[in-house]
This record gives C-alpha cells, sequence and structure tokens, in this order.
C-alpha cells in the first residue's frame, strides 16, 4: 500500500447559521479534518489544496503552506484534527483537494481529500 493511501482524511461539515446571510449570497460553513496516519512511517503535511464549488457551478482554487497557519508531523498511528471554514453565495457546494505531504526520506506524495458536501440544513431531501 502506497503513503497516499495510507495517509486517510475524513470530513465533517456544518452550517453556521449566525453567521450566514442569506439575503446577501452569504452562507457560511464550518469544517472539521481529521488526518490519520496509518504508515509505519512519520509525515508531515506541507501544504494544501482546495477545490471549492457552489450550488451555480463556480469554482474557486485555494492554496497554501500548511494548515491553520503549521504544518504538522503525524507520527505512526496519530490523527491530526483542525477546524476550519468556507463561505459561499449559495446554500449548497461541495470541497475536494489534496495535501502535499512529505515522509521520512523527504519523498512527496499528495493525500487526496474526498469530495465533501456543504449544505445548509434542510435544503436538499
Amino acid at each position: 500500500m502506497s503513503l497516499e493511501q495510507e495517509v486517510t482524511v475524513s470530513v465533517d461539515s456544518f452550517y453556521l447559521g449566525a453567521q450566514s446571510d442569506p439575503a446577501e449570497q452569504r452562507y457560511v460553513f464550518a469544517y472539521c479534518v481529521n488526518i490519520t496516519n496509518q504508515s509505519e512511517q512519520q509525515v508531515q503535511l506541507l501544504s494544501r489544496y482546495w477545490q471549492i464549488t457552489d450550488g451555480n457551478g463556480k469554482q474557486t482554487e485555494v492554496s497554501g503552506e500548511g494548515v491553520i497557519g503549521v504544518q504538522p508531523q503525524l507520527a505512526p498511528g496519530e490523527t491530526y484534527s483542525y477546524t476550519s471554514g468556507a463561505v459561499l453565495e449559495t446554500p449548497v457546494g461541495t470541497m475536494q483537494g489534496y495535501y502535499e505531504m512529505i515522509d521520512q526520506k523527504q519523498q512527496s506524495f499528495r493525500t487526496p481529500i474526498p469530495l465533501f458536501r456543504l449544505a445548509q440544513p434542510h435544503i436538499l431531501n
């Protein structure tokens, strides 16, 4: 199994109604990410890439160093969790992407972030 498959990502998203303003087409979401290192070696997250798509099909790409200002190292078996957010112009959208990582030998690899939905409650059946 490759490192890309041994470092896994799961995401839970939440609508933040108190920070949203539908009249202004402002829908705010938080998402909690869990990155788990199931490999036998330490890895480090260097950067992130996100593709955010709103309900109108508008795509935004976001990339940068680390996550929430850090480049975490994960020992074998360790999970790193963080929470961040996104603002959309529609009540529904999706996010997906990848993390650029390195292993102990400084070999780089990408860990995919699976597609997940951002949705205002009760907007979808």
